[in-house]
């Protein structure tokens, strides 16, 4: 089974042109971005990266061209796991792998509909990995279109097929990331936390890193939460405390002022996106953004000095 470092994983967003193509020359430019905030690995072809708007020939390109330029030392986890029937899923799935994924990422809603049992979505998981040949699956619980939550239990089942190194669990719950970490101790499964505020708990718990939002805005600082928590626990809750404070900016206008934030970073990136409509992103929000950069900077200086 190929190896899921530690650390932060972000969700990658998806550059468009202003006439609604992806924009790969910035896709490029993302990638030299996250390599320089000290991230461990990308998920790409996710929720973030708008896979439900893209075409299956979209998605395809975008995980084949994340995986061929990402630099040597970064990993790629990719989805695009959004067909509606297992034949589809199971020819895509193949097409990623076939390209280089480190791992498949499958989205938990897929595996039953709304309301089905853990049985029903046992046997959907059963269904779909002996369909696949992959060294690798990963696991996202993908809000949309609705939320299915991975029990301790089945997410043990997952891990004893040998089959599963990566979840990206977005619970936002202690008490269940302790279970799941338990559930799944001395296996290859690693979960990585979505949630900023729970963070550093869980971390403390056995958490294998951050794979969420705000890495689009400051992965960098998440980075030395993951690779520091222990050697300096001090520092470390100060360092929380920032981040789940400033996660809340999730909550404006995301996607869109993710690509905003990296324009200010220096990216010549569109703020159009296909899930949103960037005009939401009002002159007043842009305000937002940019004193929340100064801020993120600011915190950033003092933190390092001290």
């Amino acid at each position: 089974m190929r190896v899921i470092q530690d650390g932060v994983w972000p969700v990658m967003i998806t550059p468009f042109t202003e006439d609604n193509k992806i924009d790969y020359n910035q896709v490029l430019k993302l990638l030299e971005w996250y390599d320089g905030q000290g991230v461990a690995g990308v998920f790409a072809v996710c929720q973030s990266s708008e896979m439900f708007f893209l075409t299956k020939q979209e998605r395809f390109e975008l995980a084949k061209f994340i995986i061929d330029n990402a630099p040597e030392n970064m990993g790629v986890v990719a989805s695009g796991h959004v067909a509606e029937t297992v034949e589809d899923q199971v020819e895509e799935a193949k097409a990623v792998i076939d390209v280089g994924a480190d791992s498949y990422v499958f989205i938990s809603n897929q595996f039953a509909k709304e309301g089905g049992s853990e049985d029903e979505a046992k046997r959907g998981i059963e269904t779909l990995i002996s369909q696949i040949p992959a060294e690798s699956f990963g696991i996202y619980e993908c809000p949309f279109p609705y939320k299915r939550v991975l029990s301790p239990e089945l997410l043990k089942f997952c891990a004893e097929t040998g089959k599963f190194s990566f979840l990206k669990d977005t619970c936002c719950d202690l008490a269940q990331l302790k279970a799941k970490t338990d559930a799944v101790k001395h296996t290859d499964l690693k979960i990585f936390n979505a949630n900023a505020a729970t963070l550093l708990e869980s971390l403390k718990m056995g958490c294998a890193g951050y794979s969420g939002v705000m890495a689009n805005f400051h992965a960098d600082l998440y980075t030395w939460l993951c690779e520091n928590f222990e050697k300096e626990p001090e520092k470390a809750e100060r360092m929380q405390n920032f981040l789940g404070a400033a996660s809340l900016v999730e909550c404006q206008v995301y996607p869109v002022n993710a690509k905003y934030h990296m324009q200010l970073e220096g990216l010549e990136m569109s703020t159009y996106c296909r899930t949103k409509d960037a005009a939401e992103l009002t002159a007043s929000k842009q305000m937002e953004i940019v004193q929340f950069r100064a801020m993120e900077q600011a915190f950033r200086e003092n933190f390092f000095k001290s």
